[in-house]
């Protein structure tokens, strides 16, 4: 069938990044559409909160313009000139070694003389690049893969500090496969990481990507979005049930306490795995494998954005945060230096840290009380960047089921997915837990998500 004959909008399952980006993109290409997002405010995990001088990020703190499509649908809803890349003084990133904070290396001169690694490490890094690489149908953990390739000294001082600030996880789990496809990639093309990177680079004229936001937090993307979409955009609307019925489908949701039933052309679910997992599919081929989603490990996740007065803190704040690998056994992820990182995130004369407990390797701290978390502030802020007395001010965010984990065997998900939308034409699947963790992943999802859609539309029935 093709949009000129079919009068029904599609739905859009979710408010968040992926689903607005969707929308947008249907709604731009004249398809009807209609977002039912559950929440009050769109966005979904992407919260910004401007209160008395401060800027919070309750969820993601930046993102990565690393690609056409995300430069393009910024550039698109108006929010070109209100582009805020992140601070020179924000380039270093400090990892903690034997109780010290050092800062990563950002050039070859500066790997020499690092006291990251030691001059062991440093040497052995050399034969990386003639190192024999994994058959390509073996899928291997992120860890095994760089102890390989890299060492232990690499896994355990740079991956694992990495791995446990971007997904709150455990490289010795994820599968470098489906959780970091460019490194798997990189070595089953050239043969080696740091082949494969240089002639990358050369390729490109150097490295693509800033981090950015937005004068007033990433709130401002999707916020853009469905100030596009205007009333297309249905909050306080959860979803309840889906059902396929001939040639077009049911979708059943809940709006202040009534329920609605309403036909659609198609279906589009950007819903987080657990969500999705419980929500009824009727009469629709292989959805009784959804609930399996439930079982993709998503850990706590708990946020602490404390300001405090500049003189409270010792350390210069110079640099983009500080990540602590597993082996240094200390009670957080790391701390992100907000204030350093973009501009107006505090008052005059003060400094806002963002620091992240819990994950994979301590769940149980993410669930700590609000003294406990506020004593564990207290003495590893303390430690590690000299930080005196009470925050002056302090809020608490928290993530009972934050991101999801590609583990290993994360293909039998994927291929959930893959398997109920190939029986039943009309749904389509995107979001976090099938196209990547990042807003980046997200934003690129929602963009594929509408050309399936179109694709499927305009097909014979």
């Amino acid at each position: 069938m093709s949009t000129e004959t079919s009068p029904l909008p599609v739905a859009v399952l979710g408010g968040g990044i992926t689903g607005l980006t969707a929308a947008w993109h249907l709604h731009r290409a004249n398809v009807p559409v209609r977002v039912l997002e559950a929440a009050r405010v769109p966005g979904g995990v992407i919260v910004s909160t401007r209160d008395q001088g401060w800027l919070q990020e309750s969820g993601p703190n930046s993102m990565l313009e690393g690609s056409a499509e995300v430069a393009a649908l910024i550039d698109a809803v108006g929010l070109n000139p209100r582009r805020l890349y992140a601070a020179d003084s924000a380039k270093n990133r400090y990892v903690m070694r034997d109780g010290r904070l050092v800062a990563m290396p950002t050039s070859p001169l500066a790997f020499v003389g690092t006291k990251l690694f030691s001059m062991r490490a440093k040497l052995a890094l050399l034969g990386e690049p003639w190192r024999a690489k994994a058959p390509a149908d073996v899928e291997e953990s992120v860890g095994a893969f760089v102890e390989r390739r890299l060492g232990r000294e690499f896994l355990d001082y740079a991956i694992n500090p990495f791995v446990g600030g971007v997904y709150a996880g455990d490289p010795c789990k994820l599968s470098v496969t489906h959780g970091f496809p460019k490194l798997h990639a990189l070595e089953q093309t050239y043969g080696s990481l740091i082949r494969g990177a240089l002639k990358r680079r050369n390729t490109s004229g150097g490295p693509k990507g800033r981090i950015l936001s937005f004068p007033e937090g990433l709130a401002e993307l999707p916020q853009a979005l469905a100030a596009g979409l205007g009333e297309r955009v249905q909050l306080g609307q959860r979803v309840t049930s889906v059902r396929k019925v001939a040639q077009h489908w049911e979708v059943t949701s809940e709006k202040d306490g009534r329920m609605v039933t309403e036909n659609y052309a198609a279906v589009v679910c950007a819903l987080p795995a657990d969500v999705l997992a419980k929500l009824p599919l009727v009469d629709v081929p292989g959805a009784d494998r959804l609930p399996e989603l439930g079982e993709i490990e998503q850990p706590a996740v708990t946020s602490v954005f404390a300001g405090y007065r500049r003189e409270q803190v010792a350390h210069p704040l110079d640099g983009f945060g500080l990540l602590v690998p597993e082996i240094e056994k200390r009670r957080m992820l790391g701390v992100l230096f907000s204030s350093t990182l973009f501009p107006n995130r505090a008052p005059d004369g003060h400094v806002a840290l963002t620091t992240f407990v819990g994950g994979v390797r301590s769940p149980e701290l993410a669930h700590l009380d609000d003294a406990g978390l506020h004593q564990l502030l207290r003495e590893e802020l303390g430690s590690l960047l000299g930080v005196q007395g009470e925050p002056v001010y302090y809020r608490v965010t928290r993530w009972p089921r934050a991101i999801p984990q590609y583990t290993l065997g994360y293909g039998r998900f994927k291929a959930i997915f893959s398997s109920v939308e190939a029986a039943t034409p009309g749904i389509y699947f995107g979001g976090n837990a099938r196209d990547g963790i990042s807003l980046a992943n997200c934003i690129e999802s929602g963009r594929r998500l509408a050309r399936a859609v179109r694709t499927g539309m305009n097909s014979p029935t």
